[in-house]
C-alpha cells in the first residue's frame, strides 16, 4: 500500500485490497464511537477507511471525539478531516483501533509494522482498555511470520549487535529495510531503522526476549494484548 500525498491537503492510500470487506469493518468500528471519546487511531488502509467513517459521523451527528494518531500520515489525515488530535503524553485513549499484517487464527497474536509505526501503535494498544484490530480475511494465517517478517525498530548504531543477538534468539533472516524512493534504509519517525526478521518459531516469550536486547526500541510482534479482532 502506498500513500498519495499532496502536501497536507490530500492523503489517501492507493490500491486498497479487499476494499469492500474493509469498508464494512470500517463502518462497524465507527459506530462504536461515543461523544467525548478519546480514540487511538492506528495506521494502514483499513484505519484510513475507519477514520473517514468517523469523520462522517462527527459531521452528521455533531459527534465530538479526539484522536491519538500513530503516524504522520494519520495525523495529517485528521487535520484534513478536522478531527482534533492529542498526544499520548496528554491523554490515554479510551479505546483504539488498528490494522495488522498477520493474525494467528489460533490465539490472536498479531504481526504489524509494514508502515514502520509499530512503536506508537504499541503505545496506544498498551494504554487502551481495548483495541479493535481491523482486518480482512486475507490477514488470518495458520502460522505467523511466513508471509510477513517481524519488523524490529533499532537504534542505528546498534544494528550489527542487534542482528547478532536476534540470530542467537533463533532468527533465520534479519534484513535492514531499504527505502523505496531514496538511497539507504527506511528511517522511522523516531529516527531509527527497521530490521525485518523471520524466526523459525514464535514462542511465548519471544516478544519479551526481543525487547530485552540493548538497542531494540520496539518490535512488531504483539503477544497477549487486550485486543479484539474484527473482520
Amino acid at each position: 500500500m502506498e500513500w498519495i500525498t499532496n502536501g497536507l491537503t490530500e492523503i489517501e492510500p492507493n490500491n486498497i485490497s479487499n476494499k469492500e470487506q474493509k469498508e464494512k469493518v470500517a463502518k462497524e468500528i465507527a459506530l462504536k464511537a461515543k461523544d467525548g471519546d478519546i480514540i487511538g487511531f492506528g495506521s494502514g488502509s483499513t484505519s484510513y477507511l475507519a477514520i473517514k467513517e468517523l469523520a462522517k459521523r462527527m459531521e452528521e451527528e455533531n459527534l465530538k471525539i479526539t484522536a491519538i494518531p500513530t503516524s504522520f500520515e494519520i495525523k495529517a489525515l485528521c487535520q484534513e478531516l478536522k478531527i482534533p488530535t492529542v498526544s499520548i503524553l496528554e491523554n490515554k485513549p479510551d479505546w483504539a483501533f488498528d490494522g495488522a499484517d498477520e493474525v494467528s487464527k489460533e490465539d490472536n497474536i498479531i504481526i504489524k509494522g509494514r508502515g514502520a509505526a509499530m512503536f506508537k501503535e504499541k503505545l496506544n494498544i498498551a494504554n487502551s482498555g481495548i483495541t479493535y484490530i481491523l482486518v480482512d480475511d486475507s490477514k488470518f494465517v495458520d502460522k505467523l511470520n511466513e508471509k510477513f517478517p517481524i519488523p524490529i525498530e533499532v537504534y542505528p548504531e546498534a544494528v550489527n549487535s542487534v542482528k547478532e543477538a536476534l540470530i542467537d534468539l533463533g532468527a533465520t533472516k534479519c534484513i535492514l529495510r531499504k527505502a523505496e524512493k531514496k538511497d539507504g534504509p527506511v528511517f522511522t519517525e523516531n529516527n531509527n531503522v527497521i530490521l525485518d526478521t523471520k524466526f523459525a518459531e514464535i514462542y511465548e516469550t519471544l516478544e519479551e526476549d526481543i525487547k530485552s536486547i540493548t538497542g531494540v526500541i520496539e518490535s512488531g510482534l504483539f503477544i497477549d494484548y487486550p485486543i479484539e479482532v474484527l473482520h
